[in-house]
């Protein structure tokens, strides 16, 4: 997590990964991303079966929870190298986990919720262990471990505890392990005795970039299975028109977000010691609430493609067009942190598109015109960024938001 500094060297330094520009993806990397795809369609899965406001909070509380043993597992392969045995069997190990808590997902605030939450607690306790294991002797590295896994023993108790007890205890306790944990990650860690942890000594290079970059593409993916499933049951004129609605509304946000996704990742590989606070923020933080954006979407696509002409209600209001308007706000403030252009399109459109909600609503417009009109409103983004000339920067080569 930290720069390293003369003296005793790692003790395992044939774990750790090679600083040597952008480390590729592995093939083992890839395979732990696989349970993530199953993964969000359990949550998608969960938010269609539950779409209403207790069932919106609970979607968001187990996004948060996730999401942690996502983020925190590549921030170890950050520094870790999948292809080395010890590393690859901990991480298979962590693969199986995760697949055990999205496989409690859908009953985590019922009858499974010790097992989500062992599971959590288990990957969480497990990984970081590990991780502290096999970076011993780094320099200051393995000191931010040890902060760190006294954080996330404490989290991951937390999370069992919630798992104990019954509504309305546990989606507060598991609110609060959410809070903690970012509290912790803001704060560097704090241990009495320990000192913290400082973000502007971590090493982040543009191979966690390409990571998240990948999670969002698996939460795409989710709404193109939503989409494809449907359409293989009815393939009538009807639905085959909202499958190519609901399409272009995915290849649209896709297109928002891998844009500039490049140039993103190369001013980050090139923001010298203050990456890790800004990969801290736009990692950490702000990608979740895009990948929330995208599932609520993949809601908003299954109404669209179940039955386009129905007159829009509020819950499928705020799917069909509260979705792109909460992954445009959460990629405004993205594009925001990097100091890129386009915010002001993007936060426009997201204002649009939540003063459409009322409007919708009133109108008793169809379903597949509030899609059409989520479409146009985010296509216009694109446009804007088109106009307003953000390729030009490009060309020039990415510009260091930290300079």
């Amino acid at each position: 997590m930290t720069l390293s500094s003369p003296g005793s060297g790692p003790l395992h330094p044939q774990l750790l990964r090679p600083r040597r520009g952008v480390e590729r993806t592995t093939s083992t990397e890839l395979f732990f991303d696989l349970v993530y795809v199953f993964t969000i369609t359990q949550l998608s899965h969960y938010l269609v079966e539950n779409l209403n406001w207790r069932g919106v909070g609970r979607t968001a509380v187990l996004l948060g929870l996730i999401w942690l043993v996502w983020i925190y597992t590549v921030w170890a392969g950050n520094w870790l190298h999948p292809d080395r045995t010890p590393v690859r069997a901990t991480l298979l190990v962590v693969t199986l986990g995760s697949l055990l808590l999205a496989a409690a997902l859908p009953t985590a605030f019922g009858d499974n919720g010790l097992l989500f939450a062992g599971a959590y607690a288990a990957v969480q306790v497990g990984r970081t262990a590990f991780s502290l294991w096999a970076i011993r002797g780094e320099p200051w590295l393995a000191d931010s471990f040890r902060q760190c896994v006294v954080w996330i023993a404490g989290t991951a108790a937390l999370a069992v505890v919630g798992g104990l007890v019954d509504a309305p205890a546990r989606e507060l306790i598991w609110i609060a392990v959410i809070a903690v944990d970012s509290i912790g990650l803001a704060t560097g860690f704090p241990v009495p005795g320990m000192g913290r942890s400082r973000p502007e000594h971590w090493r982040v290079g543009g191979h966690l970039a390409e990571r998240c970059q990948a999670f969002i593409l698996i939460a795409l993916g989710e709404s193109i299975l939503i989409t494809g499933g449907t359409l293989t049951q009815r393939l009538d004129r009807v639905t085959i028109a909202a499958f190519l609605l609901a399409f272009a509304g995915s290849v649209a946000l896709w297109w928002v977000y891998f844009d500039r996704a490049q140039a993103s990742m190369a001013a980050l590989a090139h923001a010298g010691a203050r990456a890790g606070r800004l990969s801290r923020l736009v990692f950490n933080y702000l990608h979740p609430v895009m990948v929330g954006g995208i599932v609520v979407t993949a809601v908003g696509d299954e109404r669209l493609l179940h039955d386009p002409g129905k007159p829009v209600g509020w819950s499928s209001a705020l799917v069909v067009l509260g979705g792109p308007a909460l992954f445009l706000a959460g990629h405004a403030a993205y594009q925001m942190t990097l100091r890129d252009d386009g915010v002001v399109a993007r936060v426009a459109a997201a204002l649009l598109l939540l003063a459409l909600c009322p409007a919708a609503v009133a109108l008793r417009a169809p379903v597949a015109l509030a899609a059409g009109a989520a479409l146009l409103v985010t296509v216009g983004v694109i446009v804007a960024d088109r106009v307003s000339g953000r390729r030009a920067p490009q060309s020039r080569g990415p510009r260091s938001p930290l300079r």
